[in-house]
């Protein structure tokens, strides 16, 4: 069973100091970290999170600083929202084929194995049996759907609450698609230990688009991962020791996860009209005369 490494934020642990081992090589005060609540009750359901992270060059130096705005859950439901986010996912992966066959589905066992007495053995009627080999099995798994239901913005809470906390481990870096002339392991390696990352360390990247090169150069190392926007999932954010993006990645993140985001009405004013349509396309099949025939 695969295991999630949380991250070392003091949303994800009991105790509220940081692990030394898992901070950055940059200075304690390189990234700095403001919440500000979203509404003025007393029970607030959603923060937000601004943290401040300086952008690194190709070869390591900082040439400026730039700001994750994302949205949080508050620090006593941050654990449930994230863990009901990432078993969501694990289960609906799960395939549900497994199946078995019971006596009745095995083949043969037709007669009668032996008499029912005179024998000194026990009764015995068919060779399908679950009690001899190559007999049925007893409450064997069957296919089953393990999926379940998450709702859209509790998903989308848990992965920007999982990017917030994860602002501590988090660099940015300018981009380096076309820095790359040919795909170079070796040089890959030199620059993410120019970026203060350790190679042995997993470590998770987001970027608009990887570049043949990137992706061919950083496909030996077992440590990285290359992700896109397609592809961001909450696992890999949780099982990274570190998170680097690049300022077009934070600018979609701060789009997508960010206070400002309204995209949860636009995709329920999508469903709805895929669902009129539809509706009207059945309806017009039926009232054709091909139908009526």
């Amino acid at each position: 069973m695969t295991s999630v490494s949380f991250f070392s934020s003091s949303i994800f642990l009991s105790s509220p100091h940081q692990n030394p081992k898992s901070l950055l090589t940059l200075k304690p005060n390189s990234v700095k970290t403001t919440i500000r609540p979203l509404c003025h009750s007393s029970k607030t359901l959603i923060r937000s999170e601004v943290a401040t992270i300086p952008i690194l060059s190709f070869e390591g130096e900082k040439i400026g600083e730039t700001f994750l705005d994302l949205k949080a859950a508050p620090a006593e439901t941050a654990r449930a929202v994230v863990h009901r986010g990432i078993i969501t996912d694990q289960q609906n992966k799960r395939r549900g084929t497994a199946s078995t066959l019971t006596r009745a589905e095995v083949r043969g066992g037709g007669a009668k194995p032996y008499p029912q007495k005179k024998t000194g053995r026990a009764r015995r009627g068919s060779q399908r049996t679950p009690l001899r080999p190559g007999g049925g099995v007893i409450f064997g798994p069957k296919p089953k759907d393990w999926s379940i239901k998450i709702n859209r913005k509790e998903k989308r809470l848990a992965i920007s609450t999982a990017l917030a906390s994860a602002a501590v481990n988090t660099i940015v870096v300018e981009d380096f698609g076309d820095k790359f002339e040919k795909p170079k392991t070796k040089e890959f390696i030199e620059v993410i230990k120019r970026w203060g990352l350790d190679p042995k360390e997993k470590n998770m990247f987001l970027l608009p688009e990887v570049s043949e090169n990137v992706k061919l150069s950083s496909r030996n190392i077992g440590t990285i991962k290359m992700l896109t926007p397609r592809t961001l999932n909450l696992f890999d954010i949780l099982n990274a020791d570190k998170l680097v993006l690049t300022q077009p990645s934070v600018d979609y993140l701060n789009r997508m996860y960010g206070i400002d985001y309204e995209g949860e009405d636009e995709d329920e004013e999508v469903e709805e009209a895929a669902e009129a349509l539809q509706a009207d396309e059945e309806t017009e099949a039926s009232e054709s005369p091909d139908a009526s025939e």
